[in-house]
């Protein structure tokens, strides 16, 4: 890597997610973001035809590093590395994305009520100038759901924090009061796991210090 590149590094962020930015700017890292164009049914389809079928996890890391590729693609000035994440949430064996509509909102919480589910994000960092150093990893937590009501599922629907959630959930909002307890890292289940964006920055020469506001 180039001096310039380790000593100026610069951070973008793959992702639209409010919840990953959130993560960011929690931890103090200084970043810039950039919504990438994929399409993850496209992209997943043409991985099953290839690969085989993807379990939740593999998905993940599939969708993430089609994210950061495509806005690395992009060309970028010296010295920034594309961070691509994506998450999955795997309940039984079968893996859930984002439920868009209250209808599959309502019915997702109907399982998720008083069982234990893995919410799987992907995460592939890539510095446009060398892409064939890129690298990725995938943070798994474990999420334990207390029993909730009829009424408390039509409440939250209701509020419209589900629809745009893999899992049909967030730990740091309204959904908090359902979740009894987690086994892993807590970022990782909002969408980030800042441990495994060290390691990974850590692996491209950079020192997440210097990411620092």
């Amino acid at each position: 890597m180039s001096e310039q590149l380790k000593t100026e590094p610069s951070l973008l962020l793959a992702s639209a997610s409010w919840g990953r930015k959130k993560v960011l700017t929690d931890a103090g890292l200084k970043f810039d973001t950039q919504v990438s164009n994929v399409d993850e049914d496209a992209v997943l389809a043409a991985a099953v035809a290839a690969d085989g079928k993807q379990n939740p996890a593999q998905t993940a890391l599939l969708l993430a590093r089609a994210k950061a590729e495509d806005v690395a693609a992009g060309g970028h000035a010296a010295g920034t590395v594309v961070l691509g994440c994506d998450s999955v949430f795997e309940l039984e064996g079968v893996a859930y994305g984002k439920p868009h509509t209250e209808e599959v909102a309502r019915e997702r919480w109907k399982q998720l009520s008083g069982s234990t589910g893995v919410l799987h994000s992907g995460h592939w960092l890539i510095d446009p100038a060398c892409p064939d150093q890129a690298r990725g990893q995938v943070s798994s937590t474990v999420v334990h759901f207390s029993t909730v009501s009829d009424a408390e599922i039509e409440a939250y629907v209701a509020s419209g924090e589900p629809l745009p959630c893999a899992g049909a959930f967030t730990i740091d909002g309204l959904a908090a009061a359902f979740i009894e307890s987690i086994e892993g890292n807590f970022q990782n289940v909002v969408g980030l796991d800042v441990f495994v964006l060290r390691g990974l920055l850590a692996q491209a020469g950079i020192s997440i210090v210097d990411l620092w506001k």
